[in-house]
């Protein structure tokens, strides 16, 4: 066995066996050590690989999903605020961050690559697929978004088709209760929506919320994990900005990227040292009415992952 030509031969694989392990474990940084984990194995069991009986890649696909199965045993799910907590009417409630939630993670993608699935990684289709068990999870993945054979899913899972089409339908009908509204907006195209995050940017660094507010539908979310709040409404998202400029002062930058597939950017606050410092990753559903949600993800830690510095001059 050779482990370069191992390595040569799963390389090319690694970047989509990540947004596999992030569908199932909804944890960027999880996922990175899920794909580390499936290398192993797949590394390790590389002597019994059979090539007459499935491609490398469908052998890689079945190591990381059982490996993500493991890892999800006795795991609660990755959350949302909306997702816990009733929605917040005061403005000046305190921010405090939970540490005791394991909170979903927002994923960097690529917009030349987003097509192949698009809405396969929306913040609101992951937090929703949190609800499932595990298996009921995978199956989902391997079936809608990947095209997997039942019969294919049953081998990788070692169970009967039977059993996979039951956890399927279960599956299904969970997401149809859990009404994923979000998925359905009335999107504009890529242009319009650039134009109303480009006209975000210019009304947040200039602090000026009437103009951001102008942007938002009516019945617009803003949440903002870690912190377990979240606001609905124009009011109330007018209301919450006002409070930030009024903590953290009106002197913002910002950078565009893409997060789940959505228009997304890193916010940076102006510290005593007079450098913009990471603050948050603002992540966006757009309509043709408007900015419909906001997950404000607070933590440093993020922007490293979508090649964002964490900090300007």
């Amino acid at each position: 066995m050779d482990r370069d030509d191992f390595d040569r031969r799963a390389e090319p694989y690694r970047h989509e066996l990540l947004v596999h392990c992030y569908r199932m474990l909804g944890s960027i940084h999880d996922a990175e050590d899920l794909v580390q984990e499936t290398l192993l194995r797949a590394w390790r069991a590389y002597g019994t690989y059979d090539e007459q009986r499935a491609s490398l890649r469908t052998w890689l696909y079945r190591i990381a999903t059982n490996a993500c199965l493991t890892a999800l045993k006795g795991r609660g799910r990755r959350a949302l605020p909306s997702g816990l907590v009733s929605a917040t009417e005061d403005a000046q409630a305190p921010i405090e961050l939970s540490t005791d939630v394991s909170w979903l993670q927002p994923f960097p993608t690529d917009p030349a690559a987003a097509m192949v699935a698009r809405g396969s990684l929306r913040l609101a289709l992951i937090a929703a697929m949190q609800y499932l068990p595990a298996r009921q999870r995978a199956v989902l993945v391997l079936r809608d978004v990947l095209d997997w054979p039942v019969a294919d899913i049953a081998e990788a899972l070692e169970t009967t088709s039977a059993s996979v089409n039951s956890a399927l339908q279960r599956a299904r009908a969970k997401l149809a209760e859990i009404d994923i509204t979000e998925d359905d907006v009335d999107e504009p195209d890529d242009r319009e929506v650039k134009s109303v995050i480009d006209d975000y940017v210019r009304a947040f660094e200039a602090a000026d919320v009437d103009g951001l507010t102008r942007l938002l539908t009516d019945q617009v979310v803003l949440e903002m994990p870690p912190a377990p709040l979240w606001y609905v409404g124009r009011g109330a998202y007018g209301e919450f900005m006002a409070r930030v400029y009024a903590m953290r002062g009106p002197a913002w930058r910002m950078l565009p990227t893409v997060a789940n597939d959505q228009p997304a950017v890193g916010a940076y606050v102006r510290g005593d040292d007079g450098r913009f410092h990471a603050h948050s990753l603002q992540v966006f559903t757009v309509a043709k009415a408007g900015i419909t949600h906001n997950v404000v993800f607070f933590g440093q830690e993020l922007f490293a992952y979508f090649g964002l510095p964490s900090d300007l001059e």
